[in-house]
């Protein structure tokens, strides 16, 4: 791997791919601001010739049994597991975030190869009935075709293991295109796959800037799928783009997420819960805890124990300069009780920020800033939590804390959202539970688990008539 640390390249059919007489990006560690590699700045050629390898690979990878798809992403898990210390690395120069999580990052994903492997043994179809007599009707998935798999940076070696490996199970061949901030980790990945046994053309690496790379790879008639991870303004572009030509296009978003503390909490639980959903991974996850929605008679207690733990808390860098500035300008003007200033020493530093006032209908309150800011409401009682709840443009994740199994779940049933824990955080999905969100958070579809199988198939229903006078 001694080249990659210095160039990522492209991956086209099996082969490492400059692209010829196009600049080089270059890419900065989080942590400190240096140098960690320079890019290929790919554009709507090298778009194209990855497509095209994928479209030549997928009929025979499609007409390899779902159990021989399985048996080489468990390889590949494996493989991965092999280079655990090397992959996690990788993730720790590229994100900043430290070791210990880069590490349980490279586990998640070995583990979602695992239980995706095993989807190739359980490719399950349906046998129904019919009012016509012996009529036998069967219902089979199908490989959707190419897909473009399009991912974020925050957690790079899970989300390609969530697209990637049932892609793959399914019998589709992908283009992958990751974010311009996690190159290596991709590079890796790629690498790891096509030393396991993912044949040439099956899985391709298109590196790139969003808008060079982004529109020529919707527009293309040969994708028959596009499954994106990140932001909803960066969905919703995706959506209406590929939407025009009805291609199958596949959003998680992004989350407001709401953490409630009710007045029966376990309130150093409930404390420790919501700096590890408000702050670890910088605050850089969908599903992190923007929202603390306290109840008065707890509010000040608990406000004390936050903020002094807040105020000491290593949250990591954010991903890049304009990722800060970003936050930082979105600060302006706010009630900030904890942090809200850059940490003076190299890199992409932001204290753990803790805001107070700030109006649920506020632009701080519905907007995610993808960051260690997160907000304190107070509120008088459950129905007032749980209306505060719901007031929003998302519906990713929720936390409720509570001593209460009524409360519980009344609020598993009335909180809108797509995934819902009860005392602990809003963040922590595992590769068997299918995980998406609601409203502005996706757009019905889950990554992760059996539903899965239902981005990466379609469902074909075959009829057969027999006659038994023939027999």
């Amino acid at each position: 791997m001694t080249s990659v640390l210095s160039h990522a390249e492209n991956l086209i059919a099996g082969r490492a791919h400059t692209a010829p007489g196009r600049e080089r990006f270059e890419k900065f560690k989080p942590a400190d601001g240096g140098l960690l590699c320079t890019v290929a700045r790919s554009g709507p050629d090298e778009v194209a010739e990855a497509v095209a390898a994928a479209r030549a690979a997928q009929p025979a990878w499609a007409a390899r049994t779902p159990v021989e798809r399985g048996n080489i992403v468990r390889g590949i898990a494996l493989a991965l597991g092999e280079r655990r210390e090397e992959a996690a690395q990788l993730v720790a120069d590229e994100t900043g975030k430290a070791l210990e999580l880069a590490l349980g990052e490279v586990d998640a994903a070995i583990e979602m190869g695992f239980f995706a492997a095993g989807e190739g043994r359980r490719l399950y179809g349906r046998t129904t009935t019919s009012s016509m007599p012996h009529r036998t009707v069967m219902a089979v998935r199908q490989p959707v075709g190419v897909a473009a798999l399009i991912v974020s940076f925050n957690t790079p070696l899970p989300n390609y293991a969530w697209k990637a490996f049932p892609a793959l199970v399914c019998g589709n061949t992908s283009v992958l295109k990751p974010s311009e901030h996690t190159p290596l980790s991709a590079a890796l990945f790629c690498e790891v796959c096509s030393e396991a046994g993912v044949p040439p053309g099956a899985l391709n690496l298109v590196h790139g800037l969003g808008e060079e790379v982004g529109p020529s790879l919707l527009d293309n008639a040969a994708v028959d799928l596009v499954s994106f991870t990140g932001s909803a303004e960066t969905g919703r572009s995706i959506q209406e783009r590929a939407g025009r030509r009805l291609a199958k296009v596949v959003l998680e978003l992004g989350g407001k997420n709401a953490l409630v503390v009710c007045d029966d909490a376990d309130l150093d639980r409930a404390v420790e819960w919501s700096l590890a959903s408000a702050f670890s991974n910088a605050g850089q996850r969908c599903a992190a805890a923007s929202r603390l929605v306290v109840f008065d008679r707890v509010y000040d207690a608990f406000r004390d124990r936050f903020l002094a733990a807040a105020r000491t808390y290593d949250a990591g860098p954010v991903i890049s300069e304009q990722s800060l500035a970003r936050i930082l300008d979105a600060l302006d003007g706010a009630n900030v009780v904890v942090g809200g200033k850059r940490i003076d020493r190299a890199g992409y530093w932001l204290e753990p920020t803790v805001v107070e006032d700030v109006s649920p209908g506020a632009e701080l309150s519905r907007t995610e800033l993808f960051g260690p800011v997160t907000i304190l409401y107070r509120v008088r009682d459950f129905d007032e939590a749980l209306a505060l709840v719901n007031e929003s443009p998302y519906g990713l994740t929720a936390a409720v804390h509570t001593g209460s199994v009524h409360r519980a779940m009344r609020f598993a049933d009335s909180a809108q959202a797509g995934v819902v824990v009860v005392n602990g955080g809003t963040h922590g999905s595992e590769p068997h539970m299918g995980f998406g969100g609601v409203k502005q958070s996706g757009t019905g579809w889950r990554e992760a688990g059996v539903e899965a199988l239902d981005v990466y198939t379609d469902w074909k229903y075959v009829n057969v008539i027999s006659d038994p006078a023939k027999t």
